[in-house]
């Protein structure tokens, strides 16, 4: 009698036949010349093309049939039911958490039955970045033999620190119960009419946001007297109960502006990693000169202390199943019992993504690692990297080495890597 196959790789088949069955939708809709169509909450829009998947997530470029705006939407199968629900809520969480010029905002979020599954599919709405991300500014210096301007880089570098300090500088609303860690209990979906909410619960005070942005404070919520009938939200309350804590809507929950930061904010100090900065996570904005950080499915509480071996592996899973290994740091690959996991490894990340800008890839891979064999971990466990020939300052490539130590105890913390930036001489006139 044969066994069962593993779980494990029962997943990976359920992963492949979603991914095929959107693949193959996303190619049917352009053999017959006909764009997908996706009705939420009484709209209806048209699924232009697939930008982008991983995992069992896909990203695609879609169209509001009434108003012709363009939003990035991202589709999350969740065939666990209600825990894959949860896990993704998170994600949701962390991005109206996080108000800041440089991180990106969620413009809507909706929960359906998977037509598909016996699981659940959740839809978030956000903003379209046309310029596309970091990774591809790369891969076009690739083709065309060229690399970025040392000015060029730092000012995308320093906005994406600042993104970066409003996740480690957070501080949760005074009064308030602080978010929970991943071990900890998790929120619960959000309640909208795709999840049978009931018509007295609506709130219909807000008109939907503008994904372009109108002006300094990102995101344009017209007075209910100026909405339209097409401006109304998908789902038009949203509920992320975090104990006594209740987010509605587009509140802001940190308690401070768009500008974000820990200064407007009164209660706890509770820092924030993102966990997989990586330049394919950071968008251009339209003006071409400011990043925008996103992908917020692996941002955790950042200080996590390791008392026994089974929380380290707990930690080394998540790492590698949601961090990208070539900009993973080194106490990710191989945690150790009787450490605090914290905000540092985001200081490593950062020291790879600057390197990358400069020489069109990860410190950790290269000939050695992609071509001959050679391990990334081995590589990224030993900081083992050389800086390539090139015209670059020496305090450039020193702000990176300040970064890339295997020690997180010798990074510097956000602040000081801001510092260092704003102290190189070609700050001048930005």
């Amino acid at each position: 009698m044969e066994s069962a196959p593993p779980t494990g790789i029962l997943a990976v088949i359920d992963n492949l036949k979603y991914q095929l069955n959107d693949v193959y939708a996303a190619l049917s809709g352009c053999l017959c010349q006909q764009q997908q169509k996706l009705k939420i909450n009484g709209r209806t829009f048209h699924i232009i093309k697939l930008l982008g998947e991983g995992g069992f997530s896909f990203v695609y470029l879609a169209q509001d049939e009434t108003s012709g705006k363009e939003f990035a939407l991202k589709k999350i199968r969740c065939p666990t039911g209600s825990d894959g629900v949860k896990d993704v809520m998170r994600e949701v969480e962390a991005y109206r958490r996080f108000k800041h010029p440089n991180i990106i905002r969620i413009l809507d979020s909706a929960v359906l039955q998977d037509p598909d599954g016996d699981g659940q599919v959740v839809y978030l709405f956000l903003p379209i970045y046309k310029r596309g991300n970091l990774q591809d500014a790369i891969n076009s210096n690739v083709s065309d033999g060229t690399h970025f301007p040392e000015r060029q880089i730092l000012r995308l570098f320093k906005g994406t620190c600042e993104a970066i300090r409003a996740m480690h500088t957070y501080r949760a609303p005074a009064g308030h119960a602080s978010s929970s860690s991943r071990s900890g209990p998790s929120p619960a979906a959000p309640r909208g009419r795709a999840q049978n909410q009931s018509d007295d619960e609506d709130d219909e005070d807000e008109s939907f946001p503008q994904p372009e942005g109108d002006g300094d404070d990102g995101y344009s919520y017209g007075p209910p007297s100026a909405r339209r009938a097409e401006d109304v939200p998908l789902v038009t309350k949203h509920r992320l109960e975090e104990g006594d804590v209740i987010y509605d809507g587009d509140q802001d929950v940190a308690g401070h502006g768009q500008n974000g930061g820990a200064a407007a904010g009164t209660g706890e100090l509770v820092p924030y990693a993102h966990r997989d900065l990586k330049p394919g996570n950071i968008m251009i904005a339209d003006d071409g000169v400011t990043p925008i950080l996103m992908d917020f499915g692996s941002c955790v509480k950042a200080r996590i202390p390791i008392v026994n071996r089974s929380q380290a592996l707990v930690q080394q899973d998540i790492a590698a199943e949601q961090s990208t290994m070539a900009y993973r740091a080194p106490e990710l690959f191989d945690v150790k019992t009787g450490i605090e996991l914290d905000e540092k490894v985001d200081i490593w990340s950062l020291g790879c993504v600057l390197f990358a800008l400069a020489y069109s890839h990860s410190p950790f891979e290269n000939t050695q690692t992609t071509e001959q064999g050679g391990s990334i971990a081995m590589a990224v466990l030993n900081a083992q990297y050389k800086h390539p020939a090139s015209n670059y300052s020496q305090g450039f490539k020193s702000l990176i080495d300040s970064m890339l130590k295997a020690n997180p105890k010798d990074r510097p913390d956000i602040q000081q890597v801001i510092d260092a930036v704003d102290a190189l001489p070609l700050q001048g006139g930005r």
